[in-house]
């Protein structure tokens, strides 16, 4: 059973002296997006963002995960079928980072392409503002100690 909780994971690669990050083209909605999809039974935010990493990319082996502070909710409406009760009203979403140790992606039906991109780039693709925010934090952390 799908709990009223959300993940959000942006792949993420060194390469040289630079950090590249997936970003995913939804098929049916045709915007960019991180990867993301809900939490299921007993899982807990991590345990649902390796396998929504798992199902989107078919990814298996990674670094590391780096869990974010950046989180937002959802309207409970936009879930459609979904559907948790009168009183729940909004879906928290958290969000991760994963380090990938290759750029080879395979991805899911859920998106029609991806692409590996620079911070920036990636940042203007993405349609919500929540995923904006993560990105940025992600972006921040991995880059920081080079900044100050």
């Amino acid at each position: 059973m799908r709990k009223p909780i959300q993940v959000l994971i942006f792949p993420f690669y060194k390469e040289k002296n630079c950090y590249l990050y997936a970003i995913f083209k939804r098929r049916d909605l045709k915007f960019w997006q991180g990867i993301s999809g809900g939490v299921e039974n007993k899982e807990t935010t991590l345990e649902a963002a390796k396998r929504e990493l798992r199902e989107e990319t078919k990814i298996v082996n990674y670094s590391k995960f780096i869990k974010l502070n950046s989180m937002t909710t959802i309207p409970a409406v936009n879930f459609g079928k979904h559907r948790w009760g009168k009183n729940i009203y909004v879906v928290p979403e958290f969000s991760f980072g994963v380090e990938l140790i290759s750029k080879n992606i395979k991805i899911g039906k859920e998106h029609s392409d991806y692409r590996w991109l620079l911070f920036e780039e990636a940042s203007r693709l993405l349609k919500y503002d929540s995923n904006k925010t993560a990105l940025w934090e992600l972006n921040r952390r991995l880059t920081k100690s080079k900044e100050e």
